[in-house]
């Protein structure tokens, strides 16, 4: 019988040493051991490219390229074990293993080759000295003394290094290093300073002499008139205190509750960076949602005027690549932008980069999260309410591009804070407050409840957001017919009747448009503000005891909202004129009493009469032309009994009807009385009040600035979280005005505020009816639309509009149901 033979391929694999798993630690290693482990395995099972950039065969530099990400990193060799060796690559920098797969790849190449054991065991003996930066265990410069070192240097060295400790420079000492490079320098002795050695030193001394600047220039802190100072609008002391922090530490995290001013902090830094450190280049970072709001912002608070001052960057490749060769003081970009215009971005070398809403980026291993990353910048600030949501990963990736050292590696970490059990699985984190110790340099985080006294009774903000282009495309299809119309007014000084419908609608379309699609159309649902009130949800709510009421005219908006609070299975109720009246105290009821109601949603049925001041934030989807309506609005929760400052948010829409709104109007006075909130289709305009009206809305549409419609990446990239059904449209029955079944200026356009159904629409009526009455009795009473007065009697009189066509005679069919029933029952 022959003898079996053994394949020695098996034979050899047999003695392999088992592959190592990444997610279970092996009990026989420790988790150093078992992180330098994985990285052996891995570089050595991996085909990378191998460039000697030096002479000698060993102990060199070596470049080491990785055909399939097309990327390369400096490897310089010094020995076989952890510490003394060097790669420019992240995790060599962070890992605190003083290993890294590019260098397992480069020693096992290495140790092939002829000579390798005589090499390594002689070791690394250069004639020139060193000083290079170690990153096992922690980072920390050292010393290495050449063969030809001579004795004045070794003795200077003796004195400022610790050789027990393999030659480190004591924390303590960092000043002593440039006298000590300079002793050398006479000696003419070649030392070799490594960039990430110098980098570090640099880094250090750059932080010791902003403090004693910032001192200098600030001698009472916070409370130095000149920083309160500093913008437009008076900065609060812990505003000030925040701004300092971010100076001081160069690259800092802000992670303090929403509504305690963010924006502002990081904007008086940036001034106080501009005018006394010499930065010059500031790029903003946020979602596309928000450039143009952060543009508004510095403009306001700093008084910097002009594009220059602050530039929304955008548009194709072309017309970006030409805006970032200006020379601007600040370019304001988004997320999805930062890959594709990276080279840009490292050409035009920011100073300063501020990392707005940084919470948006959850899955930091993205693409835009990899570039943001490779932003090089002296100095950085992330603005965060959510700085840790769901896992402790988020955080650790946010504060890595603000301090990429700061805790420690990854690995190590997690090993420390994560609770798993039997399987492995996370179940939890401890000794957190650890974390939150050593973030403590570079992080400021403050409650509304430790700055309560400081904070005014109310805040409104005013939130630009950008169309997207089926929304723009809506819009300018009803913009379009206004112009017409207009030019028509202007020809004629006259508008028929039918001019004037097709007027109020075009003009409620435009607003419309602003919300969302699904408001004209029930198909669609593009739109940003939707979404951009999740992102504030997700903020607000991370207090178990926050409450919101969100108004808007239209109940197709609270339909687009309700998809968004129910995916994140958020408690709400929804107000508006169809709820009967006996049911109402109940809304109001479960919104105050149940904890987990957390949103009130509201048309102006809601705007008077109820108290709604458990809630402390009010947002306002669309603003009414009317300013009484708005501050009935907000005194729902702005009101005797509130004990906690209240934060109003308006959505706008960017370059749309809305800002021309915002910036004609100003909310001073309302247009033609109100016309616009409850009445679009009236009919009977003439003579004085027709041209104010006529102007008005001249003047609203020709200053509706401009916008940049967002791509449909962008909008997906917006997108919190929404679900796929989409519901039918509801009509509004009171309090304001109801919604128009009009996708599209043309044929077939309905009354306004008419749905299909006839009882529907003879209830809305009914109700809008009631509420004319109302109005009418009262002279004190917000103007509507209905209800004219005699400017010499004050006498009343109510004009009604009344539908046109198939509605009305299905409405007529339906009153003469009721008529004949009752007429029946009398009989």
């Amino acid at each position: 019988m022959k003898p079996e033979r053994r394949n020695p391929n098996a034979a050899a694999r047999s003695k392999k040493e088992p592959k190592l798993s990444r997610t279970h630690a092996p009990a026989d290693l420790s988790p150093v051991e078992w992180q330098r482990s994985l990285r052996r395995q891995f570089g050595r099972e991996q085909a990378f490219g191998l460039e000697n950039l030096g002479s000698e065969p060993f102990f060199s530099e070596f470049r080491v390229s990785n055909p399939a990400s097309k990327s390369s990193y400096r490897v310089a060799i010094r020995g076989l074990g952890p510490g003394g060796n060097f790669c420019s690559c992240p995790d060599y920098s962070t890992s605190e293993l003083g290993t890294c797969k590019h260098l397992e790849f480069t020693l096992a190449r290495l140790q092939k080759r002829r000579g390798a054991k005589t090499a390594f065991a002689r070791g690394y003996q250069p004639a020139f000295s060193e000083l290079y930066l170690r990153s096992d265990g922690k980072r920390s410069v050292h010393f290495r003394a050449g063969t030809d070192c001579p004795p004045s240097v070794r003795k200077a060295a003796a004195g400022l290094f610790d050789a027990d400790r393999d030659g480190m420079l004591p924390d303590g000492r960092l000043d002593e290093l440039e006298p000590f490079m300079a002793t050398v320098s006479k000696s003419g002795h070649e030392l070799r300073a490594y960039d990430d050695a110098l980098d570090f030193v640099a880094g250090r001394r750059d932080a010791d002499r902003r403090a004693a600047k910032l001192t200098q220039l600030f001698p009472r802190g916070a409370a130095a008139p000149k920083l309160r100072a500093l913008l437009k609008v008076p900065l609060y002391a812990y505003q000030a205190e925040g701004a300092l922090f971010a100076v001081r530490a160069g690259r800092a995290l802000i992670g303090d509750d929403m509504g305690l001013g963010k924006t502002i902090q990081a904007i008086a830094a940036m001034e106080i960076l501009a005018r006394h450190f010499g930065v010059s280049k500031v790029l903003v970072i946020c979602p596309t949602s928000l450039k143009y709001q952060w543009q508004s912002e510095i403009a306001r608070f700093t008084g910097r005027k002009g594009k220059n001052a602050a530039r929304v960057i955008g548009g194709g490749r072309a017309q970006r690549q030409k805006d970032y060769a200006l020379d601007d003081f600040c370019k304001i970009t988004n997320y999805e932008k930062l890959q594709p215009d990276f080279d840009l971005i490292a050409a035009w070398a920011p100073e300063l980069v501020i990392v707005d809403e940084a919470q948006r980026v959850k899955n930091w291993n993205t693409i835009a999260a990899r570039a943001l990353k490779r932003i090089d910048s002296t100095h950085a600030i992330v603005l965060t309410g959510t700085p840790l949501e769901n896992k402790l990963e988020e955080l650790i990736s946010i504060v890595q591009f603000v301090d990429q050292h700061r805790l420690g590696p990854t690995w190590k970490l997690l090993h420390e804070h994560q609770v798993k059990d039997e399987a492995g699985r996370v179940t939890g984190y401890t000794g957190l407050e650890k974390i939150g110790q050593t973030l403590a340099p570079v992080m400021i985080r403050r409650r509304k409840s430790e700055v309560l006294r400081q904070l005014p009774s109310r805040t409104d903000q005013n939130l630009l957001v950008p169309m997207t282009e089926m929304q723009t495309t809506y819009h300018r299809e009803n913009a379009d017919e206004v112009a017409k119309i207009v030019r028509r007014w202007r020809r004629s000084g006259f508008l028929s009747d039918t001019d004037q419908r097709r007027l109020m609608i075009a003009l409620q379309n435009m607003r419309m448009s602003c919300n969302s699609t699904y408001l004209l159309d029930q198909e669609t649902d593009h739109g940003v503000k939707a979404d951009e009130l999740a992102a504030l949800f997700d903020e607000l709510f991370v207090d178990p005891e926050a409450k919101a009421v969100v108004f808007s005219q239209w109940t197709r908006t609270h339909d687009i909202v309700i998809r968004r609070l129910e995916a994140r299975g958020l408690g709400y109720v929804s107000f508006h004129g169809g709820v009967p009246s006996e049911k109402r105290p109940a809304l109001v009821e479960r919104f105050r009493d149940d904890p987990n109601c957390r949103v009130f949603l509201s048309t102006d049925a809601g705007s008077t009469g109820l108290n709604l001041q458990h809630a402390s934030t009010l947002v306002n989807m669309d603003l009414p032309w009317n300013p009484a309506v708005l501050e009935q609005r907000i005194a729902r929760i702005h009101r005797l009994g509130q004990v906690r400052p209240v934060l109003v948010v308006n959505f706008v829409a960017k370059g749309t009807i809305e800002e021309g709104m915002l910036s004609v109007l100003a909310f001073k006075r309302s247009l033609s009385a109100g016309i616009l909130d409850g009445g679009s289709s009236e009919i009977s305009l003439g003579g004085s009040r027709l041209n104010r009206f006529m102007k008005e809305v001249e003047n609203v549409t020709g200053n509706m600035g401009e916008g940049e419609a967002v791509t449909p990446a962008e909008e997906v990239a917006n997108i919190a979280v929404a679900t796929e059904s989409v519901h039918a449209g509801s009509v509004d029955a009171g309090g304001g005005a109801g919604e128009i079944a009009v996708a599209r200026m043309g044929a077939g356009v309905p009354p306004h505020g008419v749905g299909p159904d006839p009882w529907q629409a003879l209830v809305q009526i009914g109700a809008q009816f009631i509420t004319a009455m109302a109005a009418a009795g009262d002279p004190h009473a917000p103007a509507h639309p209905w209800v004219e007065r005699d400017s010499a009697t004050g006498m009343p009189s109510l004009k009604m509009p009344l539908p046109t066509g198939e509605t009305a005679r299905q409405l007529a069919d339906a009153l003469s149901t009721i008529a004949d029933g009752l007429r029946s029952r009398t009989a």
